[in-house]
């Protein structure tokens, strides 16, 4: 099942002004304060179960789905298609994603696509959607209402000015919609609304729907629901591994990695060189070590991965190679430790460094990893 469709004609508008509006009169949380109450939820949550129903509605037809959703933030989850009629998503669709795969099963074609994605960096798009919600746009506490039976809170928000990209990265469901623009007059005449409902037991959303119209006239409408909540109540170990059915064809994508182990011992059994032992902070824990073979004029890539296992996506990992990767006249010069090593700031904070015949990389999803002690730690071991 692709992530990003192309669900239908439509067209994005800015709301001018960027001030805050409609506050609550009574003694309900705010809307800033429940937003926030969201994102403490997603820092800590283990596991996620739902029902979830997903309704896209344009001027020439309307298609829906509901789906067994099971995730395991930030890296893992697991979604079978119950209802649709999506032509796109058939029932019995299945997508199944851990640290290392991805399988997508269409029982259409009896095609199970394979994609292996053993270093892939699992960042949490739904916290990170929720920020945004928060530093961006304009929140406005509407109402209490009952969603499959639960107290939520109802929000409307407004997006600044310059938002008008053509996605939608929904908060329920860790989706993103492409919505290609079509211009139908002016764009500032069209009314673009964003209502978020958050479960009050929870503080967590259960339910989002965006809208775009013209003169009450839809021209793009999404909506999610989740039903039968419920968080941090554990899963099975298999929930995220995949058997294909038995007359399915397997098409696979991506490079398979050599190994993915438990432990340093355990990897440096199949390597061409010895791994590190790097300090890193007291609350990380080595979650896996993962040995790609890239090919010819590649080399060996392995890599620890290190994460905080009470905050989602707080990660950090050391890369060991033995052929370079970075390119030091890209990157920012410094020193460690009397080391020249050269730095990388962005959404992911890297530091990297050549020691004799091998190099290395130092790093982190998140601005608060110790990376200069981490380097110091390791050296040229």
């Amino acid at each position: 099942m692709n992530r990003r469709r192309v669900l239908a004609a439509g067209a994005v508008a800015a709301l001018a002004g960027c001030v805050s509006y409609t506050a609550n009169s009574d003694d309900s949380p705010t809307s800033v304060e429940l937003v926030r109450d969201a994102i403490e939820t997603r820092k800590r949550m283990t596991d996620l179960t739902a029902r979830r129903t997903m309704t896209v509605e344009t001027p020439d037809e309307t298609t829906e789905r509901t789906e067994a959703v099971t995730r395991q933030p930030p890296a893992k989850q697991r979604i079978e298609v119950l209802e649709s009629t999506d032509p796109s998503v058939p029932v019995g669709s299945v997508t199944v994603t851990n640290r290392a795969a991805t399988w997508e099963y269409n029982p259409r074609t009896e095609i199970v696509d394979k994609q292996f994605h053993p270093n892939k960096v699992d960042a949490d798009r739904t916290r990170r959607v929720l920020e945004n919600l928060l530093e961006e746009y304009r929140l406005g506490y509407e109402e209490t209402a009952t969603v499959d039976g639960r107290e939520a809170h109802v929000i409307e928000t407004k997006p600044p000015v310059d938002d008008i990209g053509p996605t939608i990265d929904l908060v329920v469901g860790d989706t993103t919609f492409v919505v290609p623009l079509r211009v139908t007059g002016d764009l500032e005449e069209l009314d673009v609304s964003r209502t978020v409902w958050i479960d009050d037991e929870y503080r967590y959303p259960i339910k989002e729907e965006n809208t775009i119209s013209d003169d009450d006239e839809t021209l793009h409408r999404v909506a999610v629901t989740y039903e039968d909540l419920a968080i941090d109540t554990g899963l099975e170990p298999e929930t995220f591994t995949y058997e294909p059915p038995a007359d399915a064809t397997v098409v696979t994508d991506g490079i398979e990695p050599e190994g993915v182990f438990e432990t340093r011992t355990a990897a440096e059994e199949i390597l061409p060189y010895s791994l590190p032992e790097p300090d890193v902070p007291d609350s990380y824990v080595l979650d896996r070590v993962t040995v790609v073979e890239k090919g010819e004029g590649f080399g060996t890539t392995t890599m620890l991965w290190y994460n905080d296992p009470t905050v989602i996506a707080r990660e950090l990992f050391v890369a060991v190679r033995n052929v370079q990767r970075f390119n030091p006249d890209a990157l920012e010069e410094t020193e460690v430790d009397g080391r020249t090593v050269y730095r990388r700031d962005g959404r992911i904070q890297s530091v990297f460094w050549a020691c004799e015949d091998l190099n290395y990389e130092v790093s982190s999803l998140t601005d608060d990893a110790p990376l200069a002690e981490i380097v110091a730690s390791i050296g040229c071991p």
